[in-house]
């Protein structure tokens, strides 16, 4: 197959006419490549995109691999480079090649897989463009930046027979497999409610108080990828982003998202709900975040609903959980401590069964490469992009929301009892870190009504338009596969 630019590659995307008219040249696809064949011996060559954080335990996973070659490396910021190679120095394995731009390591013909951990808002690019070059996708979580990107991704791998693998790791985990099977059973009656908790405690960013410079080390028209070119406004460029909008989604989709995932497969829901609501705001202190750090999540599935809480103050837990899940059903509840760990309880408390065991999710995608059936996929893009879908739909009806005040008398769950609860005990919550609710307002979300088969809302413009995103050209998502 004749090399090809990456002006025809991006001439599949939506805005095909002003991407032909750009002038600098580059390497992808005119058409789908065809990936190279992998027989039952070959080593599997994989690439890792992005490995400042989440990306190192990527290299770690496939450097344990007999059967796995770490071929190629690609970061934007090169002073991460070192800390990268050192991990090959390390384990006696030869030093993989670098790329800072990612077009340039798609056109790398020898890559079979791609593993991706960048910031959120580069996930759907980075996983689209891989398919279209030929590459199988473990991408993280959430799988998406927004609704549509999660839904594009879908689309893409069922097309061109590519496996692509969310990085929600406790669907890999025997011990959340069985506790899943457990609520599912019944054998506690039907579940009514499906809790997911993040409380993680986040420290204020800080005010900058300005634009800050960028490091010469690092790309920085490549990071911003699909994101608009604004000036950076925050002191520290790495990780900080998960508290902006353009890139990333709060903890709701950042440390959320597996909570979210485990409460929505519990429910054995594989659709959006029928309706969402979100309140909360930023608390506790001032700084540059743009993302709530006290967030609540209402998804109500008609015969159940799911209910998420992210709170970033200290905290106390949920029934022994923190960053976990709580499934209350009709006899008793089950209540995930950790990503592999949970107990089930009867009505009184007492306790009836444990649940333990940890998986390996990285190993799970390699074994699909070499199947070539993604129904073998623990966490199949399908599962990432509905329950990413779930934290995008909370924070769109949190953005579209309107400050009331801390007073008691709202009156916007109607007869839903335990949204009711969930907010007096947040509000409990905030006072013991001296938040001065009576002087203080929150956020409360627009309720919005969604058509799960359209994966759109019912009548509001506003909410539409925030299921994708303008995106900043060439690095634009397709509109359709």
């Amino acid at each position: 197959m004749s090399r090809i630019t990456r002006r025809q590659f991006l001439e599949q995307s939506l805005f095909a006419a002003a991407v032909a008219a750009a002038s600098r040249p580059a390497a992808a696809a005119e058409k789908p490549q065809r990936a190279r064949k992998v027989g039952a011996n070959d080593r599997i060559h994989i690439a890792v995109i992005g490995f400042h954080g989440q990306g190192g335990g990527h290299i770690n996973a496939y450097l344990g691999m007999d059967d796995v070659t770490v071929a190629a490396l690609c970061d934007v910021d090169k002073a991460v480079w070192p800390d990268g190679l050192k991990k090959f120095a390390e384990k006696g394995k030869p030093a993989p090649k670098c790329y800072q731009d990612i077009r340039e390591l798609l056109d790398d013909k020898s890559i079979d897989a791609v593993s991706i951990a960048t910031p959120n808002h580069w996930h759907a690019l980075a996983a689209i463009w891989a398919m279209q070059a030929g590459k199988d996708v473990y991408v993280e979580k959430p799988i998406s930046h927004n609704v549509s990107e999660g839904r594009r991704i879908v689309e893409f791998a069922r097309k061109l027979g590519r496996i692509c693998q969310c990085g929600t790791q406790c669907r890999s985990n025997p011990g959340t497999i069985e506790a899943i099977r457990y609520v599912q059973s019944g054998r506690l009656g039907r579940l009514l409610v499906a809790r997911g908790l993040c409380y993680k405690e986040r420290g204020s960013i800080g005010l900058c108080g300005g634009e800050q410079p960028i490091p010469e080390s690092i790309a920085y028209d490549i990071w911003l990828g699909p994101a608009p070119r604004k000036p950076l406004k925050r002191k520290r460029l790495h990780y900080d982003w998960h508290w902006f909008w353009d890139y990333g989604n709060g903890d709701l989709g950042n440390q959320g998202i597996h909570q979210m995932d485990v409460a929505r497969w519990g429910l054995g829901k594989d659709c959006l709900p029928d309706s969402v609501m979100a309140l909360g705001g930023r608390f506790g202190y001032r700084d540059d975040g743009e993302t709530p750090n006290t967030e609540m999540v209402f998804l109500d599935y008609g015969d159940s609903q799911l209910i998420f809480e992210v709170r970033g103050l200290k905290t106390s837990d949920y029934k022994g959980a923190k960053v976990g899940n709580v499934f209350h059903c009709e006899e008793g509840y089950v209540v995930m401590t950790s990503y592999a760990h949970g107990v089930a309880f009867d009505r009184k408390g007492g306790k009836i069964r444990e649940f333990d065991g940890g998986g390996n999710h990285h190993r799970n995608f390699i074994d699909a490469v070499r199947s070539r059936r993604h129904t073998d996929l623990n966490a199949d893009c399908l599962q990432g992009h509905l329950s990413s879908a779930l934290c995008h739909l909370g924070n769109i009806s949190y953005r579209l929301g309107t400050e009331v005040p801390f007073d008691g008398q709202n009156k916007a769950f109607g007869d839903n009892k335990e949204a009711y609860e969930t907010l007096a005990r947040t509000q409990e919550h905030l006072k013991d870190n001296q938040v001065p609710i009576e002087n203080t307002k929150y956020r409360l979300g627009r309720k919005l009504t969604i058509d799960p088969e359209t994966e759109t809302f019912v009548g509001d413009t506003a909410a539409n338009a925030m299921l994708t995103r303008e995106y900043r050209e060439p690095f634009v998502v397709p509109a359709k596969a």
